[in-house]
């Protein structure tokens, strides 16, 4: 269970991610329209893929492109001395073996019964779109979220928690806090009822949390553990008080968590600018009750950090229904998720993040080990180049009243535009967003205009450059969208 950055703050992947994220469902017909329109007019995709040693047969799911599988190999949470593996490192620190077994290199190719039903996931939900997830062959996708092994952690693991850390995947919007890779990070701990003292497993879970460190932090949590419509309970499979029990384990070991992460960041502020430590404001952290489908009760933790209050992670009691469908009916326990590069984005001052995936050496050579959290320094900004893009989308004619009017056909999603974007600018496309749109009154035919900022993170773009992607792009969107260029 994770998080991901969207909107305010940062929501577990379930709920934000797929729920706020992707809006109404559009239907699985119009998806495939589009995606058969994009495959129909490729003559590039190879019959078989070999990945990691293995091969896959491609079919009319497959929309992952090549320029998405080079960063298979990447694995920026495994790299010493990168920010989101010092971050990573950092995390597992306050949760040590044995009480809990790190999972960091676990193959990000996965079934989409690994990714989505052993989840829950319904058939018709928008994260199985083809919009939204890079697809293999209809069985067989990049993950899009590291609850993926979940399932496959809770019978195998070994010891009483987890967390698992991995690089995941999905088509999304072109900006400086998105990209079509990130990293993840979920942890959990549980507890075995068949262990416990008879079935008083509330006990053995206090004694847990007695064995763990103390705090002096300042810590906001006025509402009760369980509300009967804001936060429930799972009454048909825990009391009350294993309920209390669990949350109070697990507030606590996240309080531990973000004490470290935070006290080493503000050390390496008042280095960075010459600052003394009674300059820095005490670390506040609150609860805030949330609802995510896999975990009940729920909170987001936030912390107050430069003067603002920011969302840090998600996190609950699991739902039940997890474990029985693992086949482990005993256990019960707590999870949390959050999203790596967000992290690493405010404890590094990273203002990009493209820069996580820069070869220069004047980013890399910035960062050392857990020990030495320094905040990045910027090179030099180079200028953006900004150029517009206007279509009409394609669309049928249909004779209302006698009068001929165009119909806009629903196989549109912008997630298409990103991927061609992202697939002829890479990262010298710094942002996309749509400027304007218009409905013509009379035809109703529907007119959208995106503004791309093309900007290099190392080098000066020239703008004839720009231009040449920019053609390439307006290409691509007429030949496989079939929209009409303005």
């Amino acid at each position: 269970m994770k998080l991901a950055a969207t909107g305010r703050a940062l929501r577990l992947t379930w709920n934000a991610r797929l729920a706020t994220r992707y809006g109404p469902f559009v239907g699985a017909i119009s998806h495939r329209a589009v995606h058969q329109r994009l495959q129909s007019t490729s003559s590039s995709q190879p019959e078989v893929l070999t990945l990691g040693g293995k091969q896959y047969r491609t079919d009319d799911w497959t929309n992952v492109p090549s320029s998405i599988l080079s960063y298979l190999p990447r694995k920026l949470h495994l790299q010493p001395s990168h920010p989101v593996s010092i971050t990573r490192q950092v995390i597992e620190s306050t949760f040590p073996s044995p009480t809990y077994t790190h999972y960091n290199d676990l193959d990000p190719i996965v079934t989409a019964y690994q990714n989505f039903d052993s989840l829950g996931f319904p058939q018709d939900h928008p994260g199985r779109s083809r919009t939204d997830t890079y697809y293999i062959n209809k069985e067989t996708v990049l993950r899009t979220h590291t609850s993926a092994h979940e399932a496959e952690v809770f019978r195998n693991n070994r010891s009483a928690g987890y967390t698992i850390s991995a690089d995941v995947y999905r088509r999304d919007a072109i900006d400086r806090s998105h990209y079509p890779i990130f990293h993840q990070m979920e942890g959990a701990r549980i507890w075995d009822r068949r262990k416990g003292r008879g079935s008083d497993v509330a006990e053995v879970v206090r004694q847990d949390l007695e064995c763990l460190k103390k705090h002096n932090l300042e810590v906001s949590d006025p509402n009760p553990t369980v509300h009967p419509e804001r936060n429930p309970l799972q009454a048909d499979h825990h009391t009350t008080e294993e309920v209390e029990a669990i949350s109070a384990h697990l507030k606590r070991s996240l309080e531990l968590m973000v004490v470290d992460l935070f006290a080493r960041a503000q050390v390496a502020r008042r280095m960075a600018f010459d600052m003394d430590s009674s300059t820095d404001e005490p670390l506040q952290v609150r609860w805030v009750e949330a609802y995510f489908p896999f975990t009940s009760p729920s909170w987001e933790l936030e912390i107050f950090w430069q003067g603002d209050w920011l969302e840090i992670l998600g996190c609950g009691v699991t739902k039940q229904e997890l474990h029985i469908n693992a086949g482990m009916p005993h256990q019960l326990g707590w999870a949390f998720g959050l999203g790596l590069e967000r992290l690493a984005m405010l404890l590094f001052s990273i203002p990009d993040i493209r820069l996580f995936w820069s070869a220069d050496p004047r980013f890399s050579s910035q960062f050392s080990t857990i020990n030495e959290i320094r905040p990045f320094v910027p090179f030099s900004k180079y200028p953006a180049c900004y150029k517009d893009l206007s279509f009409w989308l394609r669309s049928s004619s249909n004779n209302a009243e006698g009068r001929e009017r165009a119909v806009v056909t629903p196989d549109f999603h912008e997630n298409d535009i990103m991927e061609i974007v992202r697939d002829v600018g890479g990262d010298l496309v710094e942002d996309v967003r749509m400027i304007d749109q218009y409905t013509h009154p009379v035809s109703g035919r529907r007119s959208l205009c995106y503004r791309i900022n093309y900007r290099s993170l190392e080098r000066t773009l020239k703008n004839e450059e720009a231009d040449d992607l920019h053609s390439q792009i307006r290409s691509l969107l007429a030949e496989k969208l079939g929209v009409e260029l303005r």
